[in-house]
C-alpha cells in the first residue's frame, strides 16, 4: 500500500529488482527529498530491524528518502540461517546494492537522487564494494560497525567521503 502524506511524502513496500531475483524492501520519499539513503544490512538484521527502521525515520525527518530493503530473498535467509554461506559473500551483497542503486535510477520518485550507503557489519564491506562500482551515482558511505576489511581491493577505488563508525571497544573491527 502506498501512503501519500498531506506533504506529499511517499512510503510504500517495494520489490526490487535484482538481476533475476525480487528482494522485498521499503521505500520512503519525503517531499523534496535531497538524496536518498540505501541501508545495506548485515548479517543477521533485515529491513524490519527497530535499529535501522529508527535510523530511516530520522533521515526522512530531515529531507532523505530512504529504502530499506533485504539483501537476501526469504528461501536465502532460511538457508542461511543453517549454513551461514552468503553472509559473507561480499561480492552477491555488492552486487545487490548495484541493482538496487540501478533500479532507484530508473524509478520517476527517486530518479536524480544521488544515493548514499548506510552499511552495517559484512554490509558495510558491500557498500563499499557497490560504491567503488558506482561512483557517479554514489555520493557517500556510511558504515557502522562494517567490516571494511572485506571490501578487499575494491577498498583503494572508493572515491566517496567515508564514515567509519566503530565502538572503542571493538578491537576486531578497529584493526
Amino acid at each position: 500500500m502506498t501512503r501519500t502524506s498531506t506533504h506529499g511524502d511517499i512510503a510504500r513496500p517495494v520489490q526490487v529488482t535484482a538481476g533475476p531475483i525480487t528482494l522485498e524492501g521499503d521505500l520512503a520519499v519525503p517531499a523534496g527529498a535531497s538524496g536518498i539513503v540505501v541501508f545495506a544490512h548485515g548479517s543477521g538484521s533485515g529491513r524490519h530491524s527497530p535499529r535501522n527502521r529508527f535510523v530511516a525515520s530520522s533521515l526522512q525527518a530531515g529531507g532523505l528518502a530512504t529504502l530499506l530493503f533485504d539483501l537476501l530473498t526469504e528461501e536465502e535467509e532460511y538457508r542461511e540461517r543453517s549454513t551461514r554461506h552468503l553472509r559473507f559473500d561480499i561480492g552477491l551483497l555488492a552486487r545487490r546494492l548495484v541493482d538496487a542503486t540501478d533500479w532507484l535510477a530508473g524509478r520517476p520518485e527517486t530518479r536524480g537522487l544521488r544515493v548514499g550507503y548506510f552499511g552495517a557489519s559484512t554490509g558495510g564491506g558491500a557498500a563499499l564494494v557497490a560504491a567503488a562500482e558506482r561512483p557517479e551515482a554514489v555520493g557517500a558511505v556510511v558504515s557502522r560497525g562494517g567490516r571494511p576489511d572485506l571490501a578487499g581491493e575494491a577498498l583503494g577505488r572508493v572515491r566517496v567521503p567515508t564514515l567509519l563508525i566503530v565502538g572503542g571497544a571493538d578491537t576486531p573491527v578497529i584493526r
